[in-house]
């Protein structure tokens, strides 16, 4: 389900969602962090993906001007750049037919499998001369590895499920918006206190229809300790049915139908909450950063409204994002060129400040944890980063520093395997707590589990 734009790197805070990696601006071939072409032994051209469509104009725009430098300043490196992403449905037939790209863009969700099948190049000989490398979370690179020592891609943005809230309502309710909670009893408190406003004001709102209840059941699970899906061996089995799950159904239940937090309406969908959000009438929901301008452009909010938190509960968060992974019939003179291309446009330090002063003189909102840097660093190049967004910022970065500060420290989980299938299952059990006070929660999850089971039981 991946929040964000960071699907299909959606055409920056223009109208709606961001521009994922779409990062801009000049430097000199030496300065730009792999910007010399030694690692290549004469001529190569390779094809890329990822190009965004004529449909978003800034973002192709950025795209083919990066194209134009880095070619400038690569002069033994040509690209073809190519429209679109990653389609599960259509890549093995791409692979085999040989018109997969040269460098390929991937979700989070993808790698693991294509390492299993062999579909992408192993680059764990080559990362060692990729400036920066180890500045990269661990994590982050972890989802490109076999879990043996083996790495075969390079991630370029992320995103990290959090709590976005109101700062007026909180200071409205009596509380204090620089200490957002940590937990979810305090998330049930808060919710209660906001929700006395009236007005139609309401606490706390969840999805719980198109899949995306699903998806917000999986980061609550996350938040408590629980997973979805484990591995045994070579088999996936299912974790739903179990103490974590009953801990989120029962805590639902609880704002919903008890303290009367979460409002009437529900069967509620993305659109639905951000709007609410936009309109000044929701406290909190669970969102990735990227909403906070979705709100503001699309449903009229004020950036000077909003804070971000970590997950509550301390115990994980969803994560989410994407990267690329190179053909595994890529020559070794590809694979080299493929990586300066991705390290100059993605994973480059010292272009961090052009393209902060890029996006703002396109009057995009800076300061966000959102590209137009991604936030994948650790240590002195997230020092960096940091700085510079303060430096350069058109939104009030102290709003999101707890978010910034907290989301770090908690154990990252990316989406189970067959995610979409599980997510319409697990759906039922948002559905049911939220619509029906009555409900049990311990059939509910029984339900679910059993379908889950049949689900997992297809992953290969």
């Amino acid at each position: 389900m991946n929040s964000f734009a960071l699907r299909r790197g959606l055409g920056l805070l223009a109208a709606a969602g961001l521009g994922l990696g779409v990062l801009a601006g000049c430097t000199s071939a030496n300065s730009a962090g792999g910007g010399t072409d030694a690692a290549t032994d004469g001529p190569v051209t390779i094809s890329i993906n990822g190009q965004p469509p004529k449909t978003q104009p800034f973002d192709r725009k950025i795209f083919d001007e990066d194209v134009a430098e880095f070619q400038k300043t690569h002069p033994n490196i040509h690209l073809e750049p190519h429209e679109g992403f990653m389609d599960p449905k259509t890549f093995s037939a791409k692979l085999a037919g040989g018109q997969l790209e040269d460098v390929f863009y991937v979700y989070f969700t993808d790698p693991s499998t294509l390492i299993a099948r062999h579909q992408a190049a192993d680059i764990t000989d080559y990362v060692k001369d990729v400036p920066h490398y180890n500045d990269i979370q661990q994590p982050l690179r972890d989802v490109f590895s076999d879990g043996k020592g083996h790495y075969y891609g390079l991630p370029t943005a992320n995103y990290t499920m959090g709590l976005l809230y109101n700062r007026k309502l909180f200071t409205q309710a009596g509380l204090d918006p620089d200490k957002p909670p940590t937990t979810w009893p305090e998330v049930q408190a808060d919710a209660k206190k906001i929700a006395a406003l009236g007005n139609g004001i309401v606490g706390y709102a969840d999805y719980s229809k198109s899949n995306q209840g699903g998806w917000h059941f999986t980061a609550e699970m996350y938040s408590q300790g629980g997973q979805i899906a484990t591995k045994n061996g070579d088999k996936w089995e299912s974790a739903v049915n179990t103490p974590q799950g009953r801990a989120v159904l029962d805590n639902l239940h609880q704002m919903r139908w008890t303290d009367n937090s979460m409002g009437q309406k529900q069967l509620l969908e993305l659109a639905d909450v951000q709007q609410k959000m936009g309109a000044g009438q929701l406290g909190m929901y669970l969102a990735a950063p990227d909403n906070v301008p979705t709100v503001v452009n699309q449903f009229h909010g004020s950036y000077a409204d909003y804070g971000l938190a970590p997950m509550p509960g301390g115990q994980g968060t969803l994560i989410g994002g994407e990267g690329y992974m190179i053909n595994p019939k890529a020559s070794p003179a590809k694979i080299k060129a493929g990586l300066q291309w991705l390290q100059w446009k993605f994973l480059n330090p010292d272009r961090f400040e052009t393209n902060l002063k890029r996006y703002k003189a396109q009057g995009q909102p800076v300061g966000l944890p959102v590209p137009p840097v991604a936030d994948i660093w650790t240590g002195a190049v997230r020092d960096k980063e940091e700085q510079l967004k303060q430096q350069y910022a058109t939104v009030p970065v102290s709003n999101y520093k707890s978010y910034m500060d907290g989301a770090s420290r908690l154990k990252g989980n990316i989406e189970p395997p067959q995610a979409q299938e599980i997510y319409a299952a697990l759906d039922n059990v948002m559905q049911g707590v939220l619509t029906r006070r009555d409900a049990d929660p311990g059939a509910l999850l029984a339900e679910a589990d059993n379908k889950v089971k049949s689900i997992l039981a297809q992953v290969k």
